[in-house]
């Protein structure tokens, strides 16, 4: 009897749960605390017609705007992963690729997230936030953004 319960506890312990209940199973899933801008190349132009650039503080990313027949782009700025449930200032400036105007300057506030993207119990722990670049209002919210 008693081999047969050490067998159990052993049996137990390598799968991961404990005899008194059910053990934490973390997954190894990454992230980075950042704040993300998505938008459709097609609002701004043709392939590759406009520079977006996105700041949050003192730290800045750009790329150009991509293919007009991809649905979707996108640009991060990493952030420190332990910035916590702060309010930062993000800047957005969309520039025309060919004569440098500009097409879009905004200024937002985000309040970062916590995101556990492995469970609560189980690190690491990210703040995010997420804008859409949209040519005519700036920075707006990325809900209801059709890949169409």
């Amino acid at each position: 009897m008693r081999r047969v319960l050490l067998t159990l506890a052993t049996a137990a312990a390598l799968t991961g749960c404990s005899v008194f209940g059910q053990g934490v199973s973390c997954t190894k899933a990454g992230m980075d605390s950042d704040v993300v801008v998505v938008w459709r190349p097609a609002d701004f132009g043709g392939t590759d017609a406009a520079v977006i650039r996105v700041c949050v503080e003192d730290r800045c990313e750009e790329r150009k705007s991509g293919a007009a027949d991809n649905p979707i782009a996108r640009l991060s700025v990493r952030l420190p992963d332990d910035i916590g449930a702060v309010t930062v200032p993000v800047r957005l400036k969309v520039t025309a690729a060919r004569d440098d105007r500009v097409v879009v300057d905004a200024d937002r506030r985000a309040r970062l997230t916590e995101q556990h993207p492995n469970g609560t119990s189980c690190a690491p722990v990210a703040w995010t936030a997420a804008f859409r670049a949209d040519p005519a209002k700036g920075l707006t919210s990325p809900e209801g953004l059709s890949l169409r």
